[in-house]
């Protein structure tokens, strides 16, 4: 059984689809790109961005249950891998030890001429084996 989460603490999905959907304790995040959920405006820069995108996550994996030190499989895209080291940076200040599982790929473009966008797999309710 699968169930949709939907938050407006997130930007409203732009296309065909639900901004996560939860099947037991796993729940699956569609992509997050660094729009501000009030507004629905791309945040400047690739800083504020990248911080915009894990604060969306962030509120998607709460409205599911969970929170992001929940997240297994993390992915991030680019549309410049010079960013890469930005990311890491930033990421930093969202996670701790032990970190997700992560991918992260150069793309040509990104929806609304975002500069990164992630998605992610989070399980909730798991222990974490340290």
């Amino acid at each position: 059984m699968k169930t949709i989460i939907a938050t407006p603490n997130a930007p409203a999905a732009i296309g065909t689809y639900s901004q996560a959907v939860k099947v037991d304790n796993t729940v699956y995040l569609s992509g997050q790109i660094g729009l501000d959920p009030a507004s629905m405006q791309l945040v400047e820069g690739i800083e504020a961005q990248i911080h915009q995108v894990f604060k969306n996550l962030s509120a998607v994996c709460q409205t599911s249950g969970g929170k992001l030190a929940d997240i297994v499989k993390l992915n991030v895209f680019l549309t410049d891998l010079a960013h890469f080291p930005k990311v890491n940076e930033i990421m930093g200040q969202y996670f701790q030890q032990p970190y997700p599982a992560r991918a992260a790929v150069g793309v040509a473009a990104l929806p609304r001429s975002a500069l990164v966008e992630a998605d992610a797999v989070i399980v909730i309710g798991q222990a974490i084996d340290k």
